[in-house]
């Protein structure tokens, strides 16, 4: 695990060591702001943490550290480790919860130092911009600790915590879905209004029609796969509850009224949240524990229709293997890795997304060439927060340690421990956190549409 995590130390060293000074950019990236360097060197921390906890939940894992010799519980080969080291835990799901909750810890930290930070005057702003090494450092020492705390109950106590704070996760990845359809229809509107508006209105459509075509297909699969004529109710009465909200929302888009007071929405953001709402429905749907209604990945492409859904897998060892790599874990993790990175560099002008999310209007994401440039010919990050921060360093780090849980839930593909701790199951709580979730997203982003004519007297330009 130490080793893994090294890799990144290198990475941290080249930009800025220790010092509180912006990061110095290489001649060949382009200049940019010190609040985006920040953003990313975190959300490349977050990322290291994802890849260690990916890679310790590969199978076969507990077998290759068990041929280290005196590695493990019972060997001596390795002085001061005798009989210290537990493999069950530095392996599976168990590695991953405590990868992930050393991660929280982190971002927790620095989410309570960096409360009410209103410039980068402040002192506080030298830690959030500069010692990589040694925030790098700390979190080493926290994954550290981590495996070394007791099993008793944190692994059902933190399985909740990740439930809780996967749910906020869901809503806030759904905001950042709508920033960025809000962002790609202002910059297609713009291009069209320059020149050749044929083109940029056709491609407009083109992208709308095909998310509404993604999502309305989902619709479909969703009741010929996840439902049965005499069961299954509960999937009927989602999918045509979320089915139903998602085209109150398209048609609230484009309602005149809301059209004037909010003249950048439209059906393109419209289309994007009904396709990811159709996505966090069928999410939770592969975590019903009656297989009756969860069909496996076999058995939607007619391989095997008996074939019960999929679910941890025990190793030879008798432990539990579990799989995040099944469909709904890729493609979880993708559009996590997505909004990751789009809140890392993100400058919306969307003022409701901006309240949000706590941030202020962006000033884009590259300065001027000189303005990144020192007499020394070297570029460094430009400091844009002297006046005011652009994001509020608080919230930035509570939305990664939510992401920190989201990410656990996902690679453990959302099963709740047993009582014993030696397996993993699906478990209804998770499909009705993802379900609400999915509720709250849509409510939130019919908010950002009605607002402004419910309060005719705020000021939401």
């Amino acid at each position: 695990m130490g080793a893994c995590l090294a890799v990144g130390s290198l990475a941290s060293c080249a930009s800025c060591l220790c010092g509180s000074a912006s990061c110095l950019l290489s001649s060949c990236c382009p200049s940019t702001y010190n609040s985006t360097i920040s953003r990313l060197a975190f959300s490349f921390l977050l990322l290291l943490g994802t890849l260690v906890s990916v890679i310790m939940i590969l199978p076969g894992m507990e077998e290759h550290l068990k041929k280290i010799p005196g590695f493990c519980v019972g060997g001596s080969g390795i002085p001061g480790l005798e009989n210290h080291v537990d493999c069950d835990i530095m392996v599976g799901y168990k590695s991953v919860y405590r990868m992930c909750f050393s991660m929280a810890c982190f971002f927790f930290l620095f989410s309570i130092i960096m409360i009410r930070v209103r410039s980068s005057k402040d002192p506080r702003a030298a830690l959030q911009n500069g010692f990589w090494f040694f925030k790098f450092l700390i979190l080493v020492g926290i994954t550290v600790g981590a495996f070394f705390i007791p099993e008793g109950t944190f692994t059902t106590v933190w399985y909740y915590f990740g439930v809780v704070g996967s749910f906020f996760f869901i809503i806030i990845q759904l905001i950042l879905l709508v920033d960025f359809a809000h962002s790609w229809n202002q910059s297609w509107l713009e291009k069209a209004e320059d020149g050749n508006p044929k083109c940029w209105f056709t491609a407009l459509l083109t992208v709308t029609i095909i998310n509404f075509a993604l999502a309305f297909t989902a619709v479909v699969l969703l009741y010929v796969f996840y439902t049965q004529p005499d069961d299954c109710t509960e999937h009927k009465v989602v999918i045509s509850l979320n089915f139903i909200f998602c085209i109150i929302v398209s048609i609230v888009a484009i309602v005149p009224k809301v059209q004037e007071a909010q003249p950048s929405s439209g059906l393109l953001q419209a289309s994007i949240i009904s396709l990811y709402t159709m996505y966090v429905t069928w999410s939770a749907m592969t975590n019903n524990p009656n297989r009756h209604c969860n069909p496996s990945l076999l058995s939607l492409v007619g391989q095997n229709t008996a074939t019960p859904a999929p679910g941890p897998a025990p190793t030879p060892s008798g432990h539990t293997n579990t799989q995040w790599w099944d469909a709904q874990g890729i493609v979880g993790l993708i559009i996590f890795l997505f909004c990751t990175l789009y809140a890392s560099i993100r400058s919306s002008n969307n003022s409701q997304v901006n309240k949000l999310m706590r941030t202020e209007e962006g000033q884009g994401l590259t300065p001027d060439y000189d303005e990144g440039t020192g007499e020394d010919g070297v570029r460094r990050a430009v400091d844009n927060e002297e006046d005011g921060v652009t994001y509020s360093y608080s919230f930035f780090h509570f939305s990664l340690l939510l992401a920190s849980l989201y990410i656990m839930m996902t690679l453990t593909n959302w099963y709740k421990p047993d009582s014993d701790y030696a397996a993993m199951q699906s478990a209804m709580p998770a499909v009705w956190v993802k379900i609400s979730s999915s509720w709250l997203g849509l409510a939130i982003y019919l908010w950002t549409l009605v607002a402004p004519l419910v309060l005719p007297d705020r000021d939401f330009n």
